[in-house]
C-alpha cells in the first residue's frame, strides 16, 4: 500500500527591514556618538561578552555609551519597561546569549 505524506514549509517570504512592521527605515550610518543597549538574558557569560563587547564598541568606534539591563530568567521576555526604557535612549539595543 502507498501512502501519501503532505508535508508543508512553514517558512514564510524574506521581507527586507524596511517592510517588516515596527523596524526603523533608516540603518545606523556608524556608531560614533551612539548609545548601544544589552538585554543580558541571564545565562553564563553574556556578561562578560557584552562588558567585553561594550569596551571595544567604545575604544574602537567611538559608541557614547553602553546601558545593560538584565532579565530575569533566559525563559522570560524582557520587562516592558525595560524595552520602553531602552528603546527610548538607545540607538541600537542587542539581545544576547552566553553559556
Amino acid at each position: 500500500m502507498t501512502a501519501t505524506v503532505t508535508l508543508y514549509d512553514p517558512t514564510a517570504a524574506r521581507r527586507e527591514p524596511e517592510d517588516a512592521p515596527g523596524t526603523a527605515k533608516a540603518a545606523l550610518a556608524g556608531l560614533a556618538g551612539k548609545v548601544v543597549g544589552f538585554i543580558d538574558n541571564a545565562k553564563p557569560n553574556f556578561g562578560v561578552l557584552a562588558g567585553d563587547l561594550g569596551e571595544l564598541l567604545k575604544s574602537k568606534y567611538g559608541v557614547k555609551q553602553v546601558i545593560t539591563r538584565r532579565k530575569r530568567s533566559a525563559s522570560v521576555p524582557a520587562n516592558p519597561e525595560v524595552i520602553d526604557e531602552l528603546a527610548s535612549v538607545c540607538d541600537v539595543v542587542i539581545t544576547g546569549s552566553g553559556d
